[in-house]
């Protein structure tokens, strides 16, 4: 099977290809480079090709939906920090961007569209665990954009009949998520904080929760949308069932590092939510989701690839 996976050269994107690729598919990447790193696909460079453009260009989109079977559309804006600093540009990549992908998968007859959907759609509603079924009410730009590309693939889907499935990631956490950003996920800070010797920042109390999960259940998930039965036109949650504190992170990394470092608290940040837990019920009925790597197992992989890369970026 031809697979376009959108973002390739990024966290989520690359570990995706990785596994494809290991199945015997073919890939094309197309990434404007803008997060991802071509160093992510340095393994099995030789067996894909990569396109370098952006999906806020249509022509290039075209191109690279050439005889595709299936889009894995992982290209997107990411953090709620920008979009709230920024909506203008998050709405033109995570819209813009989206409708034009669902547009060239129409034209090219894509036989399914695998979305990056996001559990920023359910804003701050007290309700655990986050099911499907609920109301979306995002809080933030960013979760705004996300919600309105599942209703554009599944408009495309009764208006073009396109197959669509939308998977609202929980916080997915792993190797290759990139710690130097202002932007980047909490988990490959707080490691890289660790690794350093210098207090992780919580912003907050510390007490609030997420449903870390660990990147090869999300790769998992995006193989298993693409041609599940009955899941086109439907949303699914991509998470663990378990929620986590901050605080609790920083005791698992106090252990695995061996470091009795406390955390730094600083002001809760605008637009982030206080607790998040997935129910997952659907996906595993439908997707035969079944996440295969807890947290814990996760931290530990996570901070051992953190403590590779800071090794050799010393060695540098």
């Amino acid at each position: 099977m031809r697979y376009v996976v959108t973002g390739g050269a990024g966290f989520i994107g690359s570990n995706t290809v990785d596994e494809l690729v290991r199945r015997g598919h073919s890939v094309v990447v197309l990434d404007d480079m803008s997060s991802g790193k071509e160093e992510n696909l340095t393994e099995i460079r030789s067996k894909i090709t990569i396109m370098k453009g952006s999906i806020n260009d249509l022509e290039i989109v075209q191109k690279a939906m050439l005889q595709a079977d299936y889009v894995i559309h992982l290209a997107a804006r990411t953090s709620v920090p920008r979009s709230v600093k920024d909506p203008i540009e998050t709405n033109r990549v995570n819209v813009d961007g989206t409708l034009n992908v669902l547009v060239a998968a129409r034209d090219n007859k894509v036989k399914r569209v695998v979305l990056a959907a996001s559990s920023s759609a359910y804003g701050d509603t007290p309700t655990l665990p986050k099911a499907e079924s609920m109301q979306p009410v995002p809080i933030s730009p960013y979760g705004v954009t996300k919600y309105v590309g599942e209703l554009y693939a599944q408009t495309f889907g009764r208006c073009y009949a396109l197959e669509n499935v939308s998977l609202r990631y929980f916080n997915i956490f792993g190797p290759r998520q990139d710690p130097d950003s202002p932007y980047s996920g909490v988990l490959s800070r707080f490691s890289t904080a660790f690794l350093e010797s210098t207090p992780p920042v919580i912003f907050g109390d510390g007490e609030q929760t997420r449903d870390f999960t660990y990147v090869d259940n999300a790769v998992q998930a995006n193989i298993l949308a693409c041609e599940a039965s009955g899941a086109t036109g439907k949303t699914f949650n991509i998470g663990t069932g378990q929620a986590i504190s901050l605080n609790n992170v920083v005791k698992m990394l106090q252990k695995i590092s061996g470091k009795t470092l406390e955390p730094k608290y600083e002001l809760p940040r605008e637009g982030d939510i206080r607790d998040s837990l997935a129910d997952i019920q659907l996906a595993g009925e439908v997707l035969n989701y079944k996440p295969a790597v807890g947290f814990e197992q996760g931290l530990e992989r996570t901070y051992a690839w953190y403590q590779t890369q800071h090794t050799k970026k010393v060695a540098t």
